[in-house]
């Protein structure tokens, strides 16, 4: 199994970063991989709630269905692949630090065929993505650029 973890610490509540990154259609404004989300469930977001999701991924565009199996404001997020090239878990937990809020990434998957041939660059690749993301993240949440219909929904 693959693991990439991170973390990085926001000076923004915890409650305005667990929402805004509780609505995954604001990843296209930090993850620059993320070209398009699309919530496709009909109930408020929680456990069972869906995304559709378009990136780039070497060169590649991709079309992956999401689904959110843990869901636990203001602490913990997990959110697990239901399409893709290979099952995929990315957990976000939460946590309330002096001045803001710590965030930490955990990206687990199974790559197979010619994923798990490249497993070492693919974890190097997706770790600077991430950090990179992250980094992205912690700028416009700094810069408090977003508004309140950008938070969940």
């Amino acid at each position: 199994m693959a693991k990439v973890e991170t973390s990085i610490v926001i000076n923004r509540p915890i409650e305005e970063v667990f929402a805004f990154l509780s609505n995954r259609e604001n990843n296209p404004k930090w993850i620059s991989e993320v070209t398009e989300v699309s919530k496709t469930s009909d109930a408020p977001v929680g456990v069972g709630t869906t995304w559709r999701e378009i990136r780039k991924f070497l060169s590649q565009r991709l079309e992956n269905e999401y689904e959110y199996i843990e869901y636990e404001p203001n602490r913990k997020i997990t959110t697990r692949s239901k399409s893709g090239p290979f099952p995929l878990e990315f957990q976000s937990r939460f946590e309330n630090v002096e001045g803001g809020t710590r965030i930490q990434s955990i990206i687990q998957g199974e790559p197979g065929g010619f994923f798990k041939l490249a497993e070492p660059l693919l974890i190097s690749m997706v770790k600077r993505q991430l950090e990179t993301a992250l980094a992205n993240l912690k700028d416009l949440m700094e810069a408090n650029v977003f508004r309140r219909d950008q938070l969940v929904k």
